[in-house]
């Protein structure tokens, strides 16, 4: 509006301006311009905050890609053993023969657009609003991690692979059938896990930490979502 008025906030209206005004109005004008730049500017500053993180969106994906090959070279593996592997070449081709590129561009596609910036904004919370070392803040931090972090994880990985597969139809009855055991065996698997990462891991380290504990568990993700 600023553009067309030709800077109405100095007393103009294209280019009018009138004796009219009194003095009161324009400093309540003033007043109000002043109000109104100083929220666009907050607006600005809140707006240009956000930057995506691409490092821990980079890593989120690599990890996926990386848990979705063990884990389709596992399945061939376990499907092949009962035939004759006589040769390296052998167990090469049973390794890396009929790969599932796009299954693996669905893990990775995952990590990277949805997994990374999610977790890396959900750790950043947990920091701002529980930043002291304490126990109940540690116990609170891994309690919030479970029953916040891990059932959406779990509800948004299951909804973006029926998105691909374009049976979103289907995604009830896959909640109904994997859901619930898959969150309850992330729970044996994450609450410790958490535990150290909260508890021992410096915060530098922690991304690190649960990277590396992302490795096994987008191996349990993928294989659930082959099923």
């Amino acid at each position: 509006m600023g553009a067309l008025s030709g800077g109405g906030c100095h007393g103009s209206f294209w280019g009018w301006r009138s004796d009219e005004w009194s003095r009161p109005r324009n400093r309540r004008q003033r007043r109000d311009c002043k109000s109104d730049g100083v929220s666009d500017s907050a607006g600005s500053n809140r707006s240009s905050g956000y930057r995506f993180p691409i490092k821990q969106a980079v890593t989120a994906g690599s990890l996926a890609l990386t848990g979705d090959t063990i884990a389709q070279v596992q399945a061939r593996l376990r499907r092949r053993k009962e035939s004759a592997l006589r040769s390296d070449e052998d167990i090469r081709h049973a390794i890396f023969s009929d790969h599932d590129w796009l299954r693996a561009l669905r893990m990775s596609s995952y990590g990277f657009l949805l997994y990374g910036p999610g977790s890396y904004l959900w750790y950043q919370y947990l920091d701002r609003t529980l930043p002291d070392p304490t126990v109940p803040n540690f116990l609170l931090k891994v309690l919030l991690n479970q029953i916040v972090l891990g059932p959406s994880v779990i509800a948004v990985v299951f909804a973006w692979n029926n998105l691909w597969l374009g049976k979103l139809s289907e995604l009830p009855r896959k909640y109904q059938k994997d859901a619930l055991p898959t969150l309850l065996y992330g729970f044996r698997f994450w609450i410790p896990v958490s535990a150290l990462n909260f508890w021992v891991v410096p915060l530098q380290a922690r991304v690190a930490f649960m990277s590396m504990g992302s490795i096994f568990w987008n191996f349990c993700l993928s294989s659930t979502m082959s099923k």
